[in-house]
Protein backbone atom coordinates (compact mmCIF):
# COMPACT_ATOMS: atom_id res chain seq x y z
CA UNK A 1 0.00 0.00 0.00
CA UNK A 2 0.94 3.58 -0.45
CA UNK A 3 3.26 5.13 2.02
CA UNK A 4 5.78 2.05 2.45
CA UNK A 5 9.43 2.87 1.86
CA UNK A 6 9.30 0.91 -1.55
CA UNK A 7 7.26 3.35 -3.42
CA UNK A 8 10.58 5.79 -2.29
CA UNK A 9 12.36 5.55 -5.64
CA UNK A 10 9.31 5.45 -7.78
CA UNK A 11 8.63 8.62 -6.38
CA UNK A 12 12.24 9.75 -7.05
CA UNK A 13 12.04 9.05 -10.32
CA UNK A 14 8.99 11.30 -11.00
CA UNK A 15 9.98 13.73 -9.19
CA UNK A 16 13.87 13.74 -11.06
CA UNK A 17 12.37 13.28 -14.18
CA UNK A 18 8.72 13.98 -14.37
CA UNK A 19 7.75 13.35 -17.99
CA UNK A 20 6.82 9.85 -20.09
CA UNK A 21 10.54 8.79 -18.77
CA UNK A 22 10.54 8.51 -15.91
CA UNK A 23 7.02 7.04 -15.94
CA UNK A 24 8.35 4.46 -18.29
CA UNK A 25 11.09 3.49 -16.15
CA UNK A 26 8.63 3.09 -12.79
CA UNK A 27 6.85 0.61 -14.80
CA UNK A 28 10.04 -1.18 -15.71
CA UNK A 29 11.23 -1.46 -12.29
CA UNK A 30 7.54 -2.32 -11.01
CA UNK A 31 7.82 -5.16 -13.65
CA UNK A 32 11.23 -6.34 -12.28
CA UNK A 33 10.28 -6.44 -8.95
CA UNK A 34 7.73 -8.81 -9.54
CA UNK A 35 9.90 -10.88 -11.90
CA UNK A 36 12.21 -11.15 -8.83
CA UNK A 37 9.89 -11.92 -6.35
CA UNK A 38 7.98 -14.54 -8.33
CA UNK A 39 4.69 -13.33 -8.24
CA UNK A 40 2.21 -14.28 -10.39
CA UNK A 41 1.27 -13.18 -13.47
CA UNK A 42 -1.98 -11.54 -12.39
CA UNK A 43 -0.49 -9.83 -9.31
CA UNK A 44 3.04 -8.51 -11.03
CA UNK A 45 0.44 -7.26 -14.23
CA UNK A 46 -2.02 -5.52 -12.24
CA UNK A 47 1.05 -3.70 -9.59
CA UNK A 48 2.98 -2.57 -12.61
CA UNK A 49 -0.77 -1.13 -14.17
CA UNK A 50 -1.75 0.75 -10.89
CA UNK A 51 1.81 1.81 -10.01
CA UNK A 52 2.07 3.09 -13.62
CA UNK A 53 -0.91 4.54 -12.99
CA UNK A 54 -0.13 6.53 -10.41
CA UNK A 55 2.75 7.60 -11.22
CA UNK A 56 1.15 9.24 -14.50
CA UNK A 57 -1.27 11.22 -12.16
CA UNK A 58 1.31 12.01 -9.81
CA UNK A 59 3.15 13.49 -12.84
CA UNK A 60 0.19 14.98 -14.09
CA UNK A 61 -0.74 17.11 -10.92
CA UNK A 62 2.91 17.92 -10.52
CA UNK A 63 3.14 19.90 -14.21
CA UNK A 64 -0.11 21.14 -13.68
CA UNK A 65 0.95 23.26 -10.99
CA UNK A 66 4.24 24.01 -12.45
CA UNK A 67 6.49 21.66 -11.07
CA UNK A 68 9.68 20.96 -13.44
CA UNK A 69 12.89 18.29 -12.99
CA UNK A 70 14.45 18.62 -9.73
CA UNK A 71 17.72 18.17 -12.13
CA UNK A 72 17.06 21.86 -12.96
CA UNK A 73 15.08 22.84 -9.78
CA UNK A 74 14.13 23.18 -6.16
CA UNK A 75 11.56 25.56 -6.11
CA UNK A 76 8.37 24.31 -6.44
CA UNK A 77 7.23 22.74 -3.19
CA UNK A 78 3.21 22.60 -4.03
CA UNK A 79 3.59 20.78 -7.14
CA UNK A 80 5.94 18.26 -4.94
CA UNK A 81 3.61 17.94 -2.41
CA UNK A 82 0.76 17.40 -5.21
CA UNK A 83 2.75 14.91 -6.86
CA UNK A 84 3.31 12.94 -3.47
CA UNK A 85 -0.02 12.93 -2.58
CA UNK A 86 -1.82 11.63 -5.94
CA UNK A 87 0.46 8.72 -6.00
CA UNK A 88 -0.84 7.93 -2.62
CA UNK A 89 -4.31 8.56 -3.23
CA UNK A 90 -4.25 7.04 -6.55
CA UNK A 91 -2.49 3.83 -5.77
CA UNK A 92 -4.53 3.37 -2.32
CA UNK A 93 -8.05 3.57 -4.43
CA UNK A 94 -6.85 1.43 -6.86
CA UNK A 95 -6.13 -1.39 -4.53
CA UNK A 96 -8.57 -0.72 -2.57
CA UNK A 97 -11.12 -1.00 -5.48
CA UNK A 98 -9.70 -4.30 -6.39
CA UNK A 99 -9.77 -5.49 -2.55
CA UNK A 100 -13.35 -4.40 -2.36
CA UNK A 101 -14.73 -6.29 -5.48
CA UNK A 102 -12.78 -9.53 -4.74
CA UNK A 103 -14.11 -9.64 -1.66
CA UNK A 104 -18.20 -8.13 -2.17
CA UNK A 105 -17.05 -5.18 0.15
CA UNK A 106 -18.09 -1.71 0.30
CA UNK A 107 -15.23 0.57 -1.53
CA UNK A 108 -15.38 3.16 1.57
CA UNK A 109 -15.48 0.41 4.20
CA UNK A 110 -11.96 -0.80 2.59
CA UNK A 111 -10.60 1.86 1.77
CA UNK A 112 -11.47 3.95 4.69
CA UNK A 113 -9.43 1.00 7.25
CA UNK A 114 -6.64 0.95 4.82
CA UNK A 115 -5.74 4.80 4.90
CA UNK A 116 -6.26 4.48 8.99
CA UNK A 117 -3.25 2.07 8.85
CA UNK A 118 -1.21 3.88 6.39
CA UNK A 119 -1.84 7.33 7.28
CA UNK A 120 0.99 8.26 9.25
CA UNK A 121 3.82 6.13 6.55
CA UNK A 122 1.86 8.61 3.69
CA UNK A 123 2.63 11.33 5.50
CA UNK A 124 6.66 10.28 6.82
CA UNK A 125 6.93 9.60 3.04
CA UNK A 126 6.47 12.99 1.82
CA UNK A 127 9.41 14.70 3.21
CA UNK A 128 11.91 11.41 2.45
CA UNK A 129 11.08 11.49 -1.08
CA UNK A 130 12.39 15.20 -1.46
CA UNK A 131 15.35 14.02 0.34
CA UNK A 132 16.00 11.24 -1.78
CA UNK A 133 16.02 13.37 -4.85
CA UNK A 134 18.62 15.57 -3.41
CA UNK A 135 20.59 12.82 -2.45
CA UNK A 136 21.35 11.90 -5.86
CA UNK A 137 21.60 14.99 -7.37
CA UNK A 138 24.59 15.57 -4.71
CA UNK A 139 26.27 12.29 -4.12
CA UNK A 140 24.85 10.12 -7.28
CA UNK A 141 23.54 6.47 -6.65
CA UNK A 142 26.06 5.32 -3.56
CA UNK A 143 24.54 8.57 -1.47
CA UNK A 144 21.00 6.89 -2.07
CA UNK A 145 22.31 3.79 -1.28
CA UNK A 146 23.72 5.00 1.89
CA UNK A 147 20.31 6.16 2.67
CA UNK A 148 18.37 3.28 1.29
CA UNK A 149 19.64 0.99 3.76
CA UNK A 150 18.96 1.69 7.17
CA UNK A 151 15.47 2.85 5.49
CA UNK A 152 14.95 -0.89 4.04
CA UNK A 153 16.05 -2.23 7.65
CA UNK A 154 13.21 -0.02 9.43
CA UNK A 155 10.56 -1.56 6.75
CA UNK A 156 12.10 -5.25 7.40
CA UNK A 157 11.26 -4.69 11.08
CA UNK A 158 7.79 -2.85 10.33
CA UNK A 159 7.08 -6.16 8.16
CA UNK A 160 8.10 -8.65 10.16
CA UNK A 161 5.96 -6.69 13.49
CA UNK A 162 2.94 -6.82 11.62
CA UNK A 163 3.24 -10.49 10.48
CA UNK A 164 3.86 -11.45 14.06
CA UNK A 165 0.83 -9.32 14.90
CA UNK A 166 -1.02 -11.38 12.25
CA UNK A 167 -0.13 -14.58 13.88
CA UNK A 168 -0.96 -13.78 17.10
CA UNK A 169 -4.31 -12.84 15.96
CA UNK A 170 -4.57 -16.21 13.87
CA UNK A 171 -3.45 -17.92 17.66
CA UNK A 172 -6.09 -16.83 19.60
CA UNK A 173 -8.83 -17.43 17.28
CA UNK A 174 -7.24 -21.07 16.59
CA UNK A 175 -7.48 -21.07 20.85
CA UNK A 176 -11.22 -19.70 20.79
CA UNK A 177 -12.20 -22.38 18.10
CA UNK A 178 -10.89 -24.82 19.72
CA UNK A 179 -12.90 -23.96 22.90
CA UNK A 180 -16.54 -23.81 21.06
CA UNK A 181 -15.85 -27.25 19.22
CA UNK A 182 -16.81 -28.20 22.22
CA UNK A 183 -20.37 -27.19 22.22
CA UNK A 184 -22.46 -27.26 18.57
CA UNK A 185 -24.30 -24.42 20.57
CA UNK A 186 -21.24 -21.91 20.92
CA UNK A 187 -19.76 -22.31 17.42
CA UNK A 188 -18.59 -19.85 15.95
CA UNK A 189 -20.04 -17.01 18.53
CA UNK A 190 -16.58 -15.61 19.62
CA UNK A 191 -15.84 -14.74 16.63
CA UNK A 192 -18.86 -13.12 15.48
CA UNK A 193 -18.90 -11.06 19.09
CA UNK A 194 -15.76 -9.51 18.12
CA UNK A 195 -17.33 -9.11 14.58
CA UNK A 196 -19.92 -7.24 16.22
CA UNK A 197 -18.04 -5.11 18.91
CA UNK A 198 -15.30 -4.03 15.79
CA UNK A 199 -18.84 -2.02 14.69
CA UNK A 200 -20.27 -0.73 17.73
CA UNK A 201 -16.72 0.48 18.48
CA UNK A 202 -16.59 2.22 15.20
CA UNK A 203 -20.09 3.66 15.41
CA UNK A 204 -19.47 5.56 19.02
CA UNK A 205 -16.14 6.85 17.42
CA UNK A 206 -13.05 5.09 18.70
CA UNK A 207 -10.16 5.09 17.24
CA UNK A 208 -8.66 2.28 15.24
CA UNK A 209 -6.20 1.73 18.13
CA UNK A 210 -8.96 1.33 20.29
CA UNK A 211 -11.36 -0.77 18.57
CA UNK A 212 -8.70 -3.54 17.84
CA UNK A 213 -8.32 -3.98 21.19
CA UNK A 214 -12.08 -3.87 22.11
CA UNK A 215 -12.66 -6.48 19.03
CA UNK A 216 -9.56 -8.80 20.40
CA UNK A 217 -11.00 -9.07 24.23
CA UNK A 218 -14.32 -9.63 22.93
CA UNK A 219 -12.90 -12.77 20.69
CA UNK A 220 -11.22 -13.59 24.29
CA UNK A 221 -14.52 -12.98 26.33
CA UNK A 222 -15.85 -16.47 27.11
CA UNK A 223 -12.62 -18.06 27.12
CA UNK A 224 -12.74 -19.51 30.86
CA UNK A 225 -15.65 -21.74 29.96
CA UNK A 226 -12.42 -24.11 28.70
CA UNK A 227 -12.10 -24.59 32.43
CA UNK A 228 -13.30 -28.45 33.44
CA UNK A 229 -15.98 -27.13 35.59
CA UNK A 230 -18.41 -25.73 32.80
CA UNK A 231 -18.55 -28.51 30.37
CA UNK A 232 -21.20 -30.28 32.39
CA UNK A 233 -23.20 -27.41 32.52
CA UNK A 234 -22.41 -26.29 28.50
CA UNK A 235 -23.48 -29.79 27.64
CA UNK A 236 -27.04 -30.01 30.31
CA UNK A 237 -30.17 -30.77 28.48
CA UNK A 238 -32.29 -28.96 30.53
CA UNK A 239 -32.44 -25.53 32.39
CA UNK A 240 -29.42 -25.16 34.65
CA UNK A 241 -30.37 -24.81 38.40
CA UNK A 242 -29.89 -21.78 40.78
CA UNK A 243 -26.69 -23.46 42.27
CA UNK A 244 -25.09 -24.43 38.63
CA UNK A 245 -26.21 -20.69 37.49
CA UNK A 246 -24.09 -19.67 40.15
CA UNK A 247 -21.30 -21.71 38.77
CA UNK A 248 -21.55 -20.45 35.55
CA UNK A 249 -21.31 -17.18 36.56
CA UNK A 250 -17.77 -17.52 37.03
CA UNK A 251 -17.12 -18.07 33.82
CA UNK A 252 -15.83 -14.14 33.36
CA UNK A 253 -13.57 -14.26 36.32
CA UNK A 254 -11.95 -17.52 34.53
CA UNK A 255 -11.94 -15.53 31.43
CA UNK A 256 -10.28 -12.84 33.05
CA UNK A 257 -7.63 -15.24 35.34
CA UNK A 258 -6.13 -16.81 32.02
CA UNK A 259 -6.11 -13.52 29.67
CA UNK A 260 -4.08 -11.69 32.52
CA UNK A 261 -1.15 -14.58 32.00
CA UNK A 262 -0.75 -13.03 28.65
CA UNK A 263 1.47 -9.69 29.23
CA UNK A 264 -0.04 -8.01 25.82
CA UNK A 265 -3.63 -8.89 26.58
CA UNK A 266 -3.19 -6.86 30.20
CA UNK A 267 -5.77 -4.17 28.53
CA UNK A 268 -8.16 -7.21 27.87
CA UNK A 269 -8.67 -7.98 31.83
CA UNK A 270 -11.70 -5.37 31.79
CA UNK A 271 -13.77 -5.85 29.51
CA UNK A 272 -13.51 -9.17 29.58
CA UNK A 273 -14.21 -9.99 33.52
CA UNK A 274 -16.86 -7.39 33.38
CA UNK A 275 -18.91 -7.94 29.79
CA UNK A 276 -21.81 -9.17 31.87
CA UNK A 277 -22.20 -6.29 34.30
CA UNK A 278 -25.41 -4.34 33.45
CA UNK A 279 -25.85 -0.63 33.37
CA UNK A 280 -28.24 -0.65 36.75
CA UNK A 281 -25.83 -2.73 38.38
CA UNK A 282 -27.48 -6.23 38.49
CA UNK A 283 -25.60 -8.02 36.29
CA UNK A 284 -22.09 -9.96 37.67
CA UNK A 285 -19.89 -10.90 38.70
CA UNK A 286 -19.02 -8.08 40.70
CA UNK A 287 -22.67 -5.92 40.36
CA UNK A 288 -20.70 -2.78 38.53
CA UNK A 289 -23.06 -0.26 37.16
CA UNK A 290 -23.06 3.14 35.53
CA UNK A 291 -19.70 3.85 33.97
CA UNK A 292 -17.83 1.94 36.97
CA UNK A 293 -18.10 -0.53 33.81
CA UNK A 294 -15.39 -0.33 31.36
CA UNK A 295 -16.75 1.12 28.11
CA UNK A 296 -15.30 -2.02 26.66
CA UNK A 297 -17.25 -4.47 28.43
CA UNK A 298 -20.15 -2.61 28.00
CA UNK A 299 -19.66 -2.62 24.07
CA UNK A 300 -19.22 -6.38 24.44
CA UNK A 301 -22.56 -6.47 26.27
CA UNK A 302 -24.12 -5.28 23.24
CA UNK A 303 -22.10 -7.52 21.17
CA UNK A 304 -23.09 -10.26 22.45
CA UNK A 305 -26.61 -9.46 23.09
CA UNK A 306 -26.57 -8.99 19.38
CA UNK A 307 -25.30 -11.76 18.40
CA UNK A 308 -27.99 -14.03 21.14
CA UNK A 309 -30.73 -12.02 19.40
CA UNK A 310 -30.11 -12.36 15.76
CA UNK A 311 -29.57 -16.31 15.92
CA UNK A 312 -32.34 -18.77 15.50
CA UNK A 313 -33.58 -20.58 18.96
CA UNK A 314 -35.44 -24.25 19.04
CA UNK A 315 -38.45 -21.87 20.81
CA UNK A 316 -38.05 -18.69 18.35
CA UNK A 317 -36.67 -17.54 15.36
CA UNK A 318 -34.10 -14.88 14.73
CA UNK A 319 -35.00 -11.43 15.38
CA UNK A 320 -34.60 -8.48 12.82
CA UNK A 321 -33.41 -5.13 13.05
CA UNK A 322 -36.80 -3.47 14.48
CA UNK A 323 -37.23 -5.84 17.06
CA UNK A 324 -33.51 -6.09 18.47
CA UNK A 325 -33.76 -2.13 18.00
CA UNK A 326 -36.64 -2.39 20.00
CA UNK A 327 -35.04 -4.37 22.79
CA UNK A 328 -32.19 -2.00 23.03
CA UNK A 329 -34.59 0.84 23.68
CA UNK A 330 -36.39 -1.26 26.53
CA UNK A 331 -33.35 -1.97 28.29
CA UNK A 332 -31.79 1.41 27.56
CA UNK A 333 -30.63 2.72 30.89
CA UNK A 334 -31.49 -0.94 32.54
CA UNK A 335 -29.15 -3.26 31.18
CA UNK A 336 -27.58 -1.18 28.03
CA UNK A 337 -25.40 2.11 28.24
CA UNK A 338 -28.06 4.61 27.12
CA UNK A 339 -25.39 6.91 25.47
CA UNK A 340 -23.91 3.99 23.64
CA UNK A 341 -27.53 2.99 23.08
CA UNK A 342 -28.39 6.18 21.14
CA UNK A 343 -25.44 6.37 19.52
CA UNK A 344 -25.28 3.15 18.05
CA UNK A 345 -29.39 3.37 17.09
CA UNK A 346 -28.69 6.74 15.35
CA UNK A 347 -25.55 5.78 13.58
CA UNK A 348 -25.52 3.93 9.72
CA UNK A 349 -23.07 1.09 11.53
CA UNK A 350 -26.38 -0.43 13.29
CA UNK A 351 -27.45 -1.85 10.04
CA UNK A 352 -23.83 -3.43 9.59
CA UNK A 353 -24.20 -5.45 12.38
CA UNK A 354 -27.20 -7.51 10.49
CA UNK A 355 -25.35 -7.65 7.34
CA UNK A 356 -23.90 -11.50 8.17
CA UNK A 357 -26.63 -12.30 10.37
CA UNK A 358 -28.41 -14.88 7.72
CA UNK A 359 -25.42 -17.28 7.47
CA UNK A 360 -25.95 -17.71 11.10
CA UNK A 361 -29.15 -18.89 11.43
CA UNK A 362 -30.26 -22.58 11.48
CA UNK A 363 -27.14 -23.24 14.26
CA UNK A 364 -27.93 -21.40 17.60
CA UNK A 365 -25.08 -20.62 19.55
CA UNK A 366 -26.97 -21.20 23.34
CA UNK A 367 -28.78 -23.81 24.47
CA UNK A 368 -32.36 -22.46 25.46
CA UNK A 369 -31.73 -23.57 29.26
CA UNK A 370 -29.38 -20.91 29.76
CA UNK A 371 -31.71 -17.88 28.74
CA UNK A 372 -33.15 -15.90 31.94
CA UNK A 373 -35.97 -14.26 32.21
CA UNK A 374 -34.84 -10.87 33.99
CA UNK A 375 -33.38 -9.19 31.13
CA UNK A 376 -32.14 -10.37 27.38
CA UNK A 377 -29.89 -13.01 27.92
CA UNK A 378 -26.72 -13.17 26.31
CA UNK A 379 -26.45 -16.69 27.10
CA UNK A 380 -24.02 -18.79 29.03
Amino acid sequence: MSGTSSFLPFLTAAVLAPTWVGCLAVSAAAFASGLVNRKSPTKTWFNVAQITLATALAILSYRALGGQPLLTSAKYIPAYLALVLTFALANSVAVSGVIALSEGQRFVKVWRESKATTIVYDVLTVPFVYVFARVYLEWDILGVAALAIPLLGVRQLYKINWQLEQAHQELLEMMVANLEARDPYTSGHSRRVAKNARIIARAVGLNTRQVDRIAVAALLHDVGKIHEVFAPLLRKPDRLTPEEWAIMETHPIKSAELVAKVSQLKDALGPVRHHHENWDGSGYPDGLAGEEIPLGARIIMFADTIDAMTTDRPYRRAMGIEQVKAEFVRQRGKQFDPEICDRLLNSAHFELLFSDSAKYQGTPPFSPKLERPKKFSTGR
